[in-house]
Parts: structure tokens; C-alpha cells; sequence
């Protein structure tokens, strides 16, 4: 005897398998139940989590401008264009 589960059969807990539109029936019903949990943040909430954001990406920008200088001035200089493009 197989485990399988199959379009007649009854499923392991003694439930019959789901079709399609009941599984898509029951996953809609579990995200409306998800999204009544969700709590909207405070003004002040939003302002501190967009702010942290802001200051994140800023200091990425500047990490990742600055390997980007470096590395290209490390070219230059490997490959004979001189250590600074802009002094030619």
C-alpha cells in the first residue's frame, strides 16, 4: 500500500484534497484574516522609519561612490590612462 494521495482518495487527516478554487477560496480567506492584523504606523512612526531609511541610502550612496572612485583610479593606473582621468 502507497501513501499517495490521489484525485478520489481521502487525504491523511480524512479530509478529501481540494480543488483548485478551494485552495484559491482558502488562501484569500487566510489573506484577509492576515491583512486585518496589520496596524498602520503613527505619523510619528512613519517620519522616524522614512527617515532611517533616507540616512541608510545616503550613507550606501557614499560607500559605494567612493569604491567606485578608487577602483577606477586603481585602473587608470594599471592600465596607462594615468592616475587621474581628468589631469590629461
Amino acid at each position: 500500500m502507497t501513501d499517495e494521495i490521489t484525485p478520489g482518495s481521502v487525504a491523511a487527516g480524512g479530509e478529501r484534497k481540494k480543488s483548485v478554487f478551494g485552495r484559491l477560496a482558502q488562501f484569500l480567506g487566510e489573506v484577509v484574516i492576515e491583512l486585518r492584523k496589520v496596524v498602520t504606523p503613527t505619523r510619528k512612526e512613519l517620519i522616524t522609519y522614512t527617515s532611517v531609511v533616507l540616512v541608510f541610502v545616503i550613507i550606501m550612496m557614499a560607500i559605494i561612490s567612493s569604491l567606485d572612485i578608487v577602483i577606477g583610479l586603481l585602473i587608470g593606473m594599471i592600465f596607462g590612462n594615468g592616475p587621474l582621468p581628468w589631469e590629461n
